[in-house]
């Protein structure tokens, strides 16, 4: 791989994994409703099953979700249900005893499971794999070379989301502020499903 296709990658790597989105958003939450310690599980859940939705596409399996326009649409319903159920759930707790008893508990494999209900990390797995991957006789190196990257990336930023997080805990245990705090979360989400919708209906336009 050229020192291009490799800063090329990086600098997607950045934009994509850091701008603000359902993982991240999550992470923020649940470190600031249940501390870092809780935040974690979902922390490392993301990496892990986006690097096997990865997988998934770098073996070709991936591109049934472009060519089957009901699988691709039913990964968007359920994956949007879920986030607005989880943005329903955050919009309704303002005091930190509520959250930590009820709200917002996305366990680890719900996390990893996620990921496979996120049509944008389908589709960033697919550009990566349509840019870097397909077409390259050194295909498999490439894939093993780009998938601690990737991996690598997503935990980094949702940790660093997690600990923002967690360093808002006691503020935010103060008035209202965590009741704020945590409708701003869920209208992060619900933007991030209107976001998503909208670009799938540009695409099939």
């Amino acid at each position: 791989m050229t020192p291009a296709e490799l800063s090329a990658l990086l600098l997607l790597a950045t934009v994509s994994s850091f701008t603000p989105g359902p993982n991240t958003t999550l992470s923020t939450a649940m470190a600031a409703n249940h501390g870092l310690q809780h935040a974690m599980r979902f922390v490392c859940a993301v990496p892990v099953g986006w690097g096997l939705l990865f997988t998934l596409c770098a073996t070709g399996l991936g591109s049934l979700v472009v060519a089957w326009p009901p699988l691709r649409w039913g990964i968007v319903v359920l994956g949007n249900t879920y986030l607005l159920w989880l943005a329903s759930r955050l919009w309704q707790s303002g005091h930190l005893q509520h959250a930590n008893s009820t709200q917002l508990n996305v366990g680890f494999w719900q996390g990893v499971g996620l990921q496979f209900l996120n049509i944008k990390a389908w589709m960033l797995a697919l550009a990566i794999v349509a840019g870097w991957i397909a077409g390259h006789e050194n295909a498999a190196e490439r894939t093993w070379l780009l998938l601690p990257i990737m991996v690598a990336y997503g935990f980094v930023s949702n940790l660093t989301y997690a600990v923002a997080g967690s360093m808002l805990r006691h503020w935010l245990a103060q008035g209202n502020r965590l009741l704020v705090f945590n409708r701003c979360m869920a209208a992060a989400l619900l933007a991030t499903v209107l976001w998503l919708l909208s670009g799938l209906r540009q695409g099939a336009a």
